[in-house]
């Protein structure tokens, strides 16, 4: 029997492994259950660090407001901006996602932001992460909540997975929350630690609650930690990635997706979009990466035809401001783009329009449309949720979407 001491002794490394949905260890004993349940779908939400410059993104090339304010930042069309509608275009950059966008794998929201915004980081993020307003603090994610309801016509547990090393406030909830992890097979060698092993097969002896707590999470933790990485190993991507930590990801991500992981919701992220300096070419190196990620992750999806039942969510924590500064960069903003791909997608192309240039407020965009309502209609249309509940109120959806 393992001492006490020796139990407490583990307790940070049994701490870094608490995040474990319940559902992981149950599957051991259920056996793996058709994802097609409850129509099978699964959202994958992509997360841009650092506040990406969406005028630079999305660029509105036929409007003079926008070089203007712009001199030397702004893209010009000569440069090799990839045409959409609307008089709007690509970041030269993403050309695979141009591709997906002709193909009808993706939509375009502009403006998308919330009332009273708020220019920090870490705040603006909470705001997406949690699904609150400005002047709203909550210790959940809109995903966690997710993951805590009980929806009566789904039939699947509500499970998810962020592919990092530590969990968003997103994937928070009351009683359920995600599991992060790097890599299957690594995680599974953590918890075949000698003492690991030895712990989560043992029941802690007398009235020790906590310590009965940490065994108990020992215990799901190792099995669900096995359940990954066996299932894990039915589909190997044979797609080509981008060598960057975002690329491989993406490609566990699909691989988990590809294999039947039941997990429902899945979280990704790439940052470094804080281009205060030099903004052209930082910026457009991440563009790079992000539409190369995204076309091999959508490739890779639909040759195992899992495409139709993804949805892809990319979103920032705010835009940048209108104008550029000094350094040829730009400052923090407001209201920003978000990106919407699959296969599912009943809307496609630029789905609202463009950001007035000629009304802005103190400089930046006002937000058209609250993205509380974009995670209303993901929720109720696409997951098939209460999404009322979850965001703790009531936002207009966007009818026909998904």
């Amino acid at each position: 029997m393992t001492s006490r001491r020796d139990f407490l002794k583990s307790s940070v490394l049994a701490s870094s492994l608490l995040f474990v949905p319940k559902f992981l260890h149950a599957l051991d004993r259920q056996g793996l259950r058709d994802l097609r349940d409850a129509r099978g779908r699964r959202l994958v939400v992509v997360q841009l660090g650092g506040g990406n410059d969406g005028l630079n993104t999305i660029i509105p090339y036929e409007n003079d407001l926008y070089y203007k304010a712009r001199p030397t930042l702004g893209i010009r069309q000569q440069s090799g901006i990839l045409t959409l509608d609307q008089g709007l275009g690509l970041n030269p950059s993403m050309t695979r996602l141009k591709s997906l966008y002709d193909q009808g794998q993706m939509a375009v929201l502009n403006s998308v932001g919330y009332p009273n915004p708020d220019r920090s980081h870490f705040r603006s993020m909470d705001i997406w992460q949690s699904g609150s307003a400005s002047d709203q603090y909550l210790s959940t994610g809109w995903l966690g909540r997710y993951l805590d309801s009980n929806c009566a016509a789904c039939q699947l547990p509500y499970n998810g997975l962020e592919v990092d090393d530590t969990l968003s406030l997103a994937m928070k909830g009351q009683q359920r929350k995600g599991l992060a992890l790097k890599n299957p097979e690594k995680f599974h060698q953590i918890t075949q630690n000698r003492f690991i092993a030895q712990v989560s097969g043992e029941k802690p002896q007398g009235n020790l609650s906590e310590l009965d707590y940490l065994y108990k999470t020992l215990a799901e933790t190792s099995s669900s930690a096995d359940y990954l990485y066996q299932n894990a190993k039915v589909y190997k991507s044979a797609v080509a990635y981008p060598n960057t930590e975002f690329g491989r990801n993406l490609k566990t991500t699909a691989e988990l997706i590809n294999s039947g992981v039941a997990s429902r919701v899945y979280y990704v992220s790439l940052s470094g979009f804080d281009t205060h300096v030099r903004q052209r070419e930082q910026q457009g190196k991440l563009l790079g990466d992000l539409s190369d990620g995204l076309a091999s992750f959508v490739e890779d999806l639909q040759k195992a035809g899992n495409l139709d039942d993804t949805l892809v969510l990319v979103f920032s924590e705010f835009g940048r401001r209108v104008g550029q500064n000094a350094s040829n960069g730009t400052d923090h903003g407001t209201a920003n783009n978000v990106l919407l791909l699959g296969g599912g997608l009943k809307q496609k192309g630029i789905l609202n329009a463009a950001p007035d240039l000629a009304n802005l407020q103190d400089g930046d965009l006002r937000h058209q449309l609250d993205f509380r309502s974009l995670y209303a209609t993901i929720l109720h249309d696409w997951l098939e949720a209460d999404d009322s509940a979850i965001l703790g109120s009531r936002f207009e959806r966007l009818s026909g979407l998904v």
